[in-house]
């Protein structure tokens, strides 16, 4: 039975993400030519794939973000941004809350949605590997760094 492709019909104008060329086509990040010049927190390694950077994106970011063992964040947020991440390798944690009294921990495979404004600590829980995450957020890669808070006050931190 063929599919009814009826139902997929193009609505609104995409003309705006024409290429150089006229065409409006899929634009692919090659390996190794994403764009590292992204917004950080405190040592967290971002690169885009997909984002005003480098593509005719104007309401996506798309990157991979690298932790090293050990690694947290500064508290931030990522302002008006909705922010969807998955753990490619690694395990995770993010405390928020009051005083960052509260965390959830991750592992590969896991998903995460973290709403606008809401501050937090990313976390590598390793030691000795690496996280790597897959990280997307609209309207883009927006980060907001706070004052810090200390390790000793992030609870299960350094007894990890």
């Amino acid at each position: 039975m063929e599919p009814d492709l009826s139902k997929y019909r193009l609505e609104g104008d995409n003309s705006m993400y024409r290429l150089p060329s006229g065409l409006v086509a899929p634009v692919v990040t090659r390996r190794g030519l994403e764009d590292p010049g992204t917004a950080d927190s405190g040592g967290a390694v971002r690169v885009s794939g997909v984002s005003i950077q480098h593509t005719p994106a104007r309401r996506l970011w798309f990157g991979k973000v690298s932790n090293e063992p050990g690694y947290r964040s500064v508290s931030h947020h990522h302002g008006e941004a909705e922010t969807g991440g998955y753990v490619l390798s690694g395990r995770a944690r993010i405390y928020f809350g009051e005083e960052f009294a509260d965390y959830l921990d991750m592992e590969e495979g896991d998903w995460v949605f973290v709403p606008p404004f809401m501050p937090h600590v990313e976390c590598n829980l390793s030691r000795t590997k690496p996280l790597v995450w897959m990280t997307t957020r609209t309207p883009e890669n927006i980060v907001v760094n706070l004052p810090d808070v200390a390790d000793a006050d992030l609870r299960d931190w350094t007894d990890r």
